[in-house]
């Protein structure tokens, strides 16, 4: 029986020493002042995540490629017939400058 009011004594001095120095954390955080209060209270902090300019344009690019059709049907209906009526001129030297500006926004040149 003398073991059990030992260990009875011991938990009871225990949880008493932790309330103490509860205590006195508390005293010492009152002494601080109310700017120490308010940054231990700000302790928990939230993840953030922040995406580069890159990203984001990418973000809104994939956005404006969902929401749209791929091609416009009209515009290929008018090429279709003036090719097949032969209204439709091809300008050499306008295509052949757009390849090359594509190859070089493609190829960073």
């Amino acid at each position: 029986m003398a073991i059990n009011v030992n260990n009875l004594n011991n938990q009871v001095g225990k949880a008493a020493s932790e309330a103490q120095q509860k205590a006195q954390q508390n005293q010492q955080t009152a002494n601080q002042g109310p700017q120490a209060a308010q940054n231990q209270a700000a302790a928990p902090r939230q993840d953030s995540v922040s995406l580069t300019q890159t990203a984001q344009n990418l973000n809104n690019l994939n956005k404006k490629a969902q929401n749209s059709s791929g091609f416009d049907q009209e515009k290929v209906e008018k090429l279709k017939k003036a090719i097949e009526s032969g209204e439709y001129k091809v300008n050499a030297d306008k295509l052949a400058a757009n390849i090359i500006a594509s190859e070089g926004k493609l190829f960073g040149l």
